[in-house]
């Protein structure tokens, strides 16, 4: 059992977090936030690990059970003659991931960083976490030190993505993989995105829904971040001139109990749920930026009729990419 795992801080300081982790957290309008960054708000609470582990089963689902994509496997294959392969999982959240990883691959080390000590203290004895705040210019991790480096629903907190990846480049050994997973932000209704239509003039038959979204981008873009970062991460990837066979897919995630699919039904009710718990997570995002309580909740229960009672079939997409980083040339 770990009841210790270190923190790293801008300054590359090293602390521990002990059984009293409460200096990590403060309280937000009424609900509980990580104290290392003020960019990324959504909370860090019991509600939000359990979106965690439904944002972990979603991807599982659409992965046919698997973790990952991308040729995971033969990267972190044990070679005679080779130091132990590690993999670093951002933004680990819940740590649902990254204590998968450890199971299935006991011989690797398996790093899960993020901003709060949400993650259990009961791990696999190749699985640590750490807490560092990722927006930042530099991250505290040596070069071509890993060989699995995973980045999945975080683009929210990284005020420079493309400097990120570069980061995560620097860190990757050559023949390293990158796995990034991001959900885009615009609603879908009907398979047509809020661009859509906004273009039309058509309703989307989810006004409340739609409005929320519209408030959520623009609260994170005075938030200095770029909200069209998911639909561009294999551009972003491939900019960085570090890696090749880059394989971008997209995943569109159902959500509500319309799909007749049943794969794509469990999708959808893990989405559902996932949305549920999102909603009023929201709140303290819409108060910080402004906006006064009652018209919070207003916009929160509006999007809350379109999601409980929906007369369309909603959705939202999620951007895929892996990526092997090039090896060096003599």
């Amino acid at each position: 059992m770990r009841l210790n795992y270190p923190v790293i801080f801008p300054l590359n300081q090293l602390t521990y977090v002990g059984e009293d982790d409460s200096e990590f957290f403060c309280q937000i309008h009424g609900r509980r936030f990580n104290t290392l960054s003020s960019r990324y708000m959504l909370p860090a609470d019991e509600e939000e690990v359990r979106r965690s582990e439904l944002q972990h089963k979603t991807i599982q689902f659409l992965f046919n059970g698997k973790n990952y994509v991308g040729p995971i496997a033969d990267v972190l294959k044990p070679k005679e003659g080779q130091e132990r392969c590690r993999v670093l999982d951002l933004g680990t959240g819940g740590g649902f991931w990254a204590i998968d990883l450890a199971d299935e691959f006991p011989s690797a080390e398996v790093i899960g960083v993020d901003l709060a000590p949400i993650q259990p203290r009961e791990v696999p004895a190749n699985c640590t976490f750490e807490l560092c705040d990722l927006d930042q210019f530099y991250l505290p991790y040596p070069s071509e030190h890993f060989d699995v480096i995973h980045a999945r629903f975080m683009h929210t907190g990284i005020e420079n993505y493309p400097r990120f990846l570069h980061e995560i480049a620097r860190m990757l050994r050559p023949g390293g993989l990158v796995i990034l997973i991001e959900p885009d932000t615009e609603p879908i209704a009907d398979e047509k995105s809020a661009s859509h239509f906004t273009r039309s003039g058509q309703p989307s038959g989810m006004r409340g829904w739609f409005t929320l979204w519209e408030n959520y981008r623009r609260c994170l873009r005075n938030k200095g971040i770029d909200v069209n970062i998911p639909p561009e991460l294999s551009n972003l990837v491939a900019s960085t001139g570090a890696f090749d066979r880059i394989v971008s897919q997209e995943g569109n995630i159902p959500i509500g109990f319309w799909p007749k699919d049943p794969v794509a039904l469990s999708i959808g009710q893990l989405a559902w749920m996932n949305y549920d718990i999102m909603l009023p997570a929201m709140k303290p995002l819409f108060l910080s930026a402004g906006m006064r309580d009652w018209e919070a909740r207003k916009l929160i229960e509006e999007a809350h009729q379109d999601l409980y009672y929906p007369l369309v079939r909603a959705s939202s997409r999620l951007h895929i990419v892996h990526a092997i980083k090039k090896a060096k040339h003599p």
